[in-house]
């Protein structure tokens, strides 16, 4: 693949803000934009994906270069800063549009995640299996403005305070080699 050349990444992990602070850090990543995918209403609307009424998770789409963060480097990323075990649920939040699910934009994604989770489950590193959905990307739709950029706006919100800035930290403590100057 030639530099320059950028690829997608459709994926959730529990609330969109927390991967949204995590992502938006890493050299390789051009874009990050919270959003919502893997449902059947064509309109969802952050109520109503809270209202587990559409189907949808809360994901980020992530634009980035794979000469510099290939694909499977960022997943190995998202794998370590979310459960992949529990169904519905990261930590306090409680839905399924806080499952933990990656949606495939090629089938050279597919493989490369299933590879990564057969992995992942025979070097036991989780208390429970992978429950993480792997799906074909079909449509992402851009969460309302506000959540975009939201613990880079808000960091002293209590949300941000006590979910998404351990997740931070847990970056830039496992990660340290792959953050942006």
């Amino acid at each position: 693949m030639e530099p320059g050349t950028t690829e997608l990444a459709t994926l959730g992990g529990g609330c969109f803000w927390c991967l949204d602070a995590v992502f938006s850090r890493l050299k390789g990543v051009e874009k990050v934009e919270s959003g919502y995918a893997g449902g059947f209403d064509p309109r969802p609307t952050y109520e109503a994906v809270c209202d587990d009424v559409t189907g949808h998770a809360e994901v980020v789409q992530v634009t980035f270069d794979p000469t510099t963060l290939p694909y499977r480097t960022l997943l190995e990323v998202f794998f370590s800063i979310h459960d992949p075990t529990t169904e519905d649920r990261q930590g306090a939040d409680v839905g399924s549009q806080y499952r933990s699910i990656v949606l495939a934009h090629s089938p050279e994604q597919e493989r490369v995640v299933r590879e990564l989770v057969a992995e992942l489950e025979r070097d036991g590193g989780f208390p429970g299996k992978i429950v993480t959905a792997v799906e074909p990307f079909r449509e992402f739709f851009p969460a309302e403005a506000y959540h975009q950029d939201y613990y880079a706006k808000n960091p002293a919100a209590g949300y941000c305070r006590a979910v998404v800035a351990p997740k931070v930290a847990k970056l830039r403590a496992k990660w340290a080699p792959l953050l942006r100057a």
